[in-house]
């Protein structure tokens, strides 16, 4: 009879546990009601992930979004909202690990952390040199997508979106860090140097440019040139692959100068209270079907060697999901400016949107 009641108080606990939301933590306590507030770019995890990893753990997730770097980085350092993991772009996890944003992450913790590959390990570590802090979700390139119906010749270089020919025609990305990489690149200079001069020289170019360009966009850059209302386009090498996919008249190219060799990285926070939570959360992105779903989601190239061996070979061939060595070789990895440095960016990048 004790036996049975203790049968019955144990099933009524687990039914109570079950709708308040319980979850395991990595090393196996119980914690009721865990709330995660997680923030990354906008289209960058496929939804359903949220939900299922909910269901799994009892953990809710409050979900944030932001366009660029720098608009995450106001938000998160106005202190409106307490951000417990963040996704953002190399140059802006230097920044916050330098601020002292992040908090370090045992990955030995994170069994499906194996899955990185140590390729993505490697380029962490220009902005993160011990791997103590980043976790990598996604990593490509900037480049040009443009439209072979509209665009006389092959596409090589960045000369094309200053030379005039396409005047009018041409989307640009509304991102100050990015439009300076590439104008830097073109004039064949570091597009971290922190030189006022080529920063200037780069400006110049920049304000010279104004006038032939149709629009500064973010996501919607690759809509425009997929529905034919540009001829060319900057974007993000998954969003290439995305256009060309609506639009097979498409090409996407890496000019020869180079370009950002971007890795987009996921931090704990600072002001995280449940690092138990926040690891349980890195650690199912990294879990195989995961990262799988995320990126048949958007298409951006996956660190995860885990989906990369599944791939079948017109993915593994794809300029804009897998890069070549060859065509990386002019590319580098975006790291923070000084502060006075950054500045004059902020001031030239007003002045040109000002024009």
């Amino acid at each position: 009879m004790i036996n049975k009641i203790i049968s019955v108080v144990c099933a009524a606990i687990l039914v109570v546990s079950s709708l308040s939301g319980c979850s395991q933590d990595l090393d196996g306590t119980l914690k009721r009601g865990d709330v995660l507030t997680v923030f990354n770019y906008g289209e960058y995890l496929e939804p359903e992930m949220l939900e299922l990893f909910t269901r799994e753990t009892g953990i809710e997730v409050k979900y944030e979004e932001a366009s660029t770097p720098e608009e995450m980085y106001t938000k998160y350092k106005s202190g409106g909202i307490s951000y417990d993991v963040l996704c953002t772009s190399d140059y802006m996890v230097q920044r916050l690990i330098e601020e002292g944003e992040a908090q370090k992450i045992d990955f030995s913790l994170m069994p499906n952390a194996a899955n990185i590959g140590q390729r993505f390990w490697d380029m962490t570590k220009a902005f993160d040199p011990n791997n103590s802090y980043a976790l990598p979700y996604f990593w490509g390139t900037i480049g040009i997508l443009y439209d072979t119906t509209k665009v006389k010749g092959p596409v090589d270089s960045w000369d094309v979106l200053f030379n005039g020919d396409y005047a009018g025609d041409i989307i640009m990305q509304d991102s100050m860090r990015d439009t300076f990489m590439i104008t830097l690149k073109y004039l064949k200079y570091s597009l971290n140097t922190d030189d006022e001069y080529e920063i200037r020289e780069a400006g110049d170019v920049l304000k010279k440019q104004k006038p032939d360009v149709q629009a500064y966009l973010v996501d919607e850059a690759r809509d425009e040139v997929v529905a034919g209302n540009a001829a060319m386009a900057v974007v993000y090498s998954g969003e290439a692959y995305l256009g060309k996919e609506f639009n097979p008249d498409l090409e996407y190219v890496i000019p020869k100068e180079g370009s950002n060799l971007w890795i987009d990285s996921w931090i704990i926070t600072k002001n995280c209270t449940n690092t138990d939570a926040a690891m349980k959360f890195l650690d199912f992105l990294c879990r195989k079907d995961v990262a799988q779903a995320d990126f048949e989601y958007i298409y951006y190239s996956t660190p995860n060697e885990a989906v990369i061996e599944s791939m079948d070979e017109d993915l593994k061939n794809n300029p804009a999901v897998m890069p070549t060595d060859e065509s990386l070789e002019n590319c580098e990895v975006c790291t923070q400016f000084d502060p006075k440095v950054t500045e004059l960016y902020y001031d030239l990048w007003k002045e040109i949107k000002a024009l």
